[in-house]
């Protein structure tokens, strides 16, 4: 996935390959290694799919999508003319006033060209839209599998090895703080990103979008990292309920074992 915007575009220089290759074998390194130990120390949800899968098909998709654009401008075929086509319609859908496609559209500086213009609204449009359709999956997969529950057990340490329940306070308005804080930055980011990147190009020089490489992992992570907070926020508010749960069963057994006469 990091390494298709390279093996795709033209034009990609020998420089840039390398850097490409060093972070996608550190990523595979870093996933397997997390994936295959038995004390995980960064990645939440592991062990509980498809949290992790719904994140990295969606980030892949829009990946893909916006290389295969990018593409079209030096090398067009009938697949990436589909996509251009695709994407310009869905970007015009969505670029309305007060909108993120439109914020984005906005923070190009005065001098930006017509085509730049075009091509930041497709891709922005594309990946906004693949991360809507991404976090409806989550949410339906959620409703319909009983998530994380399905396999009959949570471990909170394995799925939560940056969460501590021992730092004090209670478990559940620590869980639903966390995940509520992340419902909304995940919602506010597509609007705030795009404004302080307007105003970090009024005092410094102006994000060159013109390159394809710079174009589709700005718009990416735009699109993506909002989403997947928001994901986040729902699974960590849906550990917190399920935690309340099992903590009024407990109560209740504990009850009943008490009123039962010796």
């Amino acid at each position: 996935m990091i390494s298709t915007p390279s093996l795709m575009l033209a034009g990609t220089g020998a420089d840039t390959v390398q850097i490409v290759a060093l972070v996608s074998i550190i990523a595979g390194i870093f996933v397997f290694v997390e994936y295959n130990s038995s004390s995980p120390s960064l990645m939440e949800f592991r062990d509980a799919p498809p949290f992790n899968r719904v994140r990295f098909f969606g980030l892949a998709a829009t990946v893909l999508a916006l290389t295969v654009i990018a593409k079209g401008a030096t090398e067009p075929t009938t697949l990436t003319v589909l996509f251009n086509m695709v994407g310009g319609s869905l970007s015009q859908a969505m670029d309305f006033p007060y909108s993120p496609v439109r914020l984005v559209v906005l923070m190009l500086p005065p001098e930006a060209s017509e085509n730049l213009i075009d091509s930041v609204r497709i891709a922005a449009g594309l990946s906004y839209l693949v991360s809507l359709l991404s976090l409806a999956f989550f949410v339906l997969v959620l409703r319909l599998n009983n998530w994380p529950n399905q396999r009959g057990g949570f471990n909170v340490w394995i799925n939560l090895p940056t969460f501590d329940p021992t730092a004090g306070g209670d478990v559940v308005e620590r869980l639903e703080r966390d995940g509520q804080l992340n419902l909304i930055l995940g919602f506010l980011l597509p609007f705030l990103i795009p404004a302080f990147v307007k105003l970090a190009s009024d005092m410094f020089n102006p994000i060159q979008l013109q390159d394809s490489h710079t174009l589709i992992w700005m718009m990416t992570a735009w699109a993506f990292i909002p989403a997947s907070m928001i994901m986040r926020g729902i699974a960590m508010l849906r550990v917190a309920q399920m935690v309340a749960v099992q903590r009024e069963h407990a109560y209740l057994r504990a009850q009943g074992e008490d009123g039962v006469p010796a």
